[in-house]
């Protein structure tokens, strides 16, 4: 078969139009969407497989972690329900974090307020500051509060869990109300003014009315980043103050049960819970 080299400068421009077609790049489109969307959900699936797993395996019958589980039983979280050391580190957990959720709330919300709103000087040098304990590796800050704590006799104890949570959920808060104070019209607020209001009226009748979800979901961010935080938690417990990360560390390392798997679980299902209300509550809002 011979090729008529002649024709070619003639047939590559229809070959051109053919790829240049519409059909053609609307499908090349199309198949490039999929192949994105299929690449980001092995990402996904590879991320949330490890959480994935726990819940099968805190369902197995045997003494002992293992996937796939031999049988499927609920003996597990009846151990860890009725376990009182669990249940102990449980409560003392619960407490700190609806006691960061609240101080943390305030504090990041106020931090914030003067970040958009205030003039102050070194204003990026102040946010990159506050902003810091999510960049400083939890390790780093978990010896400094232990050196700074031990002198102090905060170790341990309920007032001290509260500082270390509120210093690692502050950030939290700072960003999520930053960004929904972005969003929010200040000519609002300065209505409010010039109608009579002071600072603190203007702030609570018009201001936080409008940034209610981003200040309910940086809350939510708060109760979580105190609730399952365990890397500073293991340098500031004691044998009177422990919280549910530190119980967790101790038994992986001494008493490695399906009841960790349970552990787990619990806290999973409880940050999804949040999560979930959280979203039903902001579509409320915006509904």
């Amino acid at each position: 078969m011979s090729i008529d080299h002649a024709q070619l400068p003639g047939r590559v421009p229809a070959l051109m139009d053919i790829f240049a077609s519409p059909t053609i790049r609307a499908y090349s489109r199309a198949m490039g969407i999929i192949a994105i969307g299929v690449g980001i959900g092995c990402i996904l699936f590879f991320l949330l497989l490890p959480t994935l797993i726990v819940l099968p395996m805190s369902l197995s019958e045997t003494d002992y972690i293992e996937f796939p589980p031999q049988g499927l039983t609920l003996k597990w979280y009846s151990a860890y329900f009725n376990d009182p050391d669990w249940m102990t580190a449980t409560w003392f957990s619960l407490k700190i974090a609806l006691a960061t959720t609240a101080t943390a709330t305030v504090v990041g919300t106020m931090a914030a307020l003067a970040i958009v709103r205030g003039s102050l000087p070194f204003r990026s040098t102040l946010q990159a500051l506050a902003l810091g304990p999510m960049i400083v590796p939890h390790i780093i800050l978990g010896v400094a509060l232990y050196l700074s704590f031990t002198p102090l006799q905060l170790t341990g104890s309920f007032y001290g869990f509260l500082v270390a949570h509120t210093v690692l959920a502050v950030p939290y808060v700072i960003i999520t109300v930053t960004a929904s104070l972005q969003r929010f019209d200040p000519t609002l607020e300065l209505a409010a003014l010039n109608c009579g209001a002071n600072r603190l009226q203007a702030f609570f009748l018009v201001v936080l009315p409008n940034i209610v979800p981003g200040v309910a979901a940086a809350a939510v961010f708060a109760f979580l980043a105190s609730f399952d935080e365990a890397t500073v938690a293991f340098f500031i417990s004691d044998i009177g103050g422990k919280s549910i990360g530190r119980k967790m560390f101790e038994d992986i390392d001494f008493n490695l049960t399906p009841v960790i798997a349970a552990v787990s679980t619990v806290l999973v299902a409880t940050s999804l819970l949040l999560m979930g209300t959280l979203h039903l509550m902001n579509r409320k809002s915006r509904s």
